[in-house]
């Protein structure tokens, strides 16, 4: 599987993953110049994108969106995300199903797509766990308050696309109103460094497997600070960074 992670943090995410010949990206949450820049710098056409998946309708998740009506991108989003989803062309919204409350695989060709639900202020947000016939499975968690059972079961045994927004002290010592740090802080918010760190103690073997530390917060965060938190987190299992896991904080 190629990842690449185009933006991340506070300003904008937007994620490109790639395998069999077939490249989608999650979420567009910068402008789509900046969209098309990116993945010029890095060999992609944008026309060769086969969809957008979005994990939730917040600016920093769909500010780049005016790229799918320009390449003619099939976009993806639950039904309760296209609420706050406006500029996509009618041809192009395309509606994850759910049966019996489990949302149906997007199949595009070679790779299956699962969505499943996370915690956050938003209509409908999702989390995806991407599957290629062949090669690394990945998943791809941006933002949430917490990370259940159900969470852990579709993320098992995959790359790992994860945010570590902030630490609970900074947030709390901020110049943000009351109600933005307990937005922040609540199971509606984001994972802080220290909830990702217990998250993936339940999910590494020690395999080999890949971490990437996403969507850090500018204000309430450092990229040292994540990494040694999930770093500790992981070595109380035995596990340490270059042999048993690595480990990458993305946070540009």
């Amino acid at each position: 599987m190629i990842i690449k992670i185009l933006a991340s943090g506070s300003k904008g995410n937007c994620i490109y993953l790639e395998s069999s010949g077939v490249g989608i990206l999650v979420d567009a949450g910068i402008a789509r110049t900046k969209i098309e820049r990116r993945l010029i710098d890095e060999g992609i056409r944008p026309d060769r994108i086969a969809a957008i998946f979005i994990t939730h309708a917040h600016g920093d998740h769909i500010k780049g969106l005016p790229l799918a009506n320009k390449y003619r991108i099939p976009v993806w989003a639950s039904e309760g995300e296209w609420k706050g989803i406006s500029g996509v062309d009618d041809d192009l919204r395309q509606v994850m199903e759910t049966r019996f409350g489990v949302y149906e695989p997007v199949q595009l060709g070679r790779i299956s797509i699962y969505p499943f639900g996370v915690h956050h202020d938003a209509y409908e947000p999702v989390g995806y766990a991407i599957e290629p016939d062949e090669g690394d499975r990945v998943s791809v968690v941006f933002d949430t308050g917490k990370v259940d059972k159900g969470m852990l079961a579709l993320m098992e045994g995959s790359i790992y696309i994860i945010e570590a927004n902030h630490d609970p002290d900074m947030v709390e010592a901020s110049d943000y109103p009351t109600i933005v740090q307990s937005r922040i802080l609540s199971d509606l918010g984001h994972l802080s460094n220290q909830q990702t760190a217990e998250a993936l103690q339940k999910l590494i073997q020690g395999r080999g497997e890949r971490i990437y530390l996403t969507h850090l917060s500018s204000k309430n965060n450092m990229p040292a600070l994540a990494e040694m938190t999930v770093k500790a987190a992981l070595k109380q299992r035995g596990f340490i960074a270059g042999t048993h896991y690595t480990l990458e904080v993305v946070s540009e």
